[in-house]
């Protein structure tokens, strides 16, 4: 069952991406070009959203299990470090570059956007190399 339900909500997240025009990275970039033709859209999907998302976050703060009966797993952590700050940099850029930020690239994707496959290699591309680093890491107490 757990397998259906993540179909059908990155199926509804995938839709929601298409109709808002979040899989076109013009959009976005028209949301990021503050000097010229500015498109706040963007800003209102973000907006309900983050909506969403609060509301989300509070009901799932007062479960124990999913309503799947799936362990609850929410973040611990709100420390802020120079690796959260250079990995926002570092997607804020990638997105700035691009107009695609991953969930947005996957869908543009199946609709057969060439610059999206691009993005996707580069994406996992990236996701690989943090792996070789963080294997090659020395272990701190706090990760071991």
């Amino acid at each position: 069952m757990p397998i259906v339900t993540s179909l059908l909500a990155g199926l509804v997240f995938g839709i929601g991406l298409i109709l808002s025009g979040m899989a076109n990275p013009a959009k976005v970039l028209g949301f990021l070009d503050l000097a010229g033709r500015w498109d706040p859209s963007l800003a209102l999907v973000m907006t309900g959203a983050i909506g969403v998302g609060l509301l989300a976050f509070a009901a799932a703060r007062r479960r124990t299990a999913s309503l799947l009966g799936l362990s609850m797993r929410l973040p611990e952590s709100r420390h802020i470090d120079r690796r959260l700050v250079g990995g926002s940099m570092l997607f804020g850029i990638g997105w700035g570059i691009a107009g695609f930020c991953p969930g947005p690239a996957l869908v543009a994707l199946g609709m057969g956007q060439a610059k999206a496959a691009l993005f996707v290699i580069a994406m996992l591309a990236g996701m690989a190399v943090f792996e070789l680093l963080e294997r090659r890491a020395p272990q701190s107490p706090a990760k071991a």
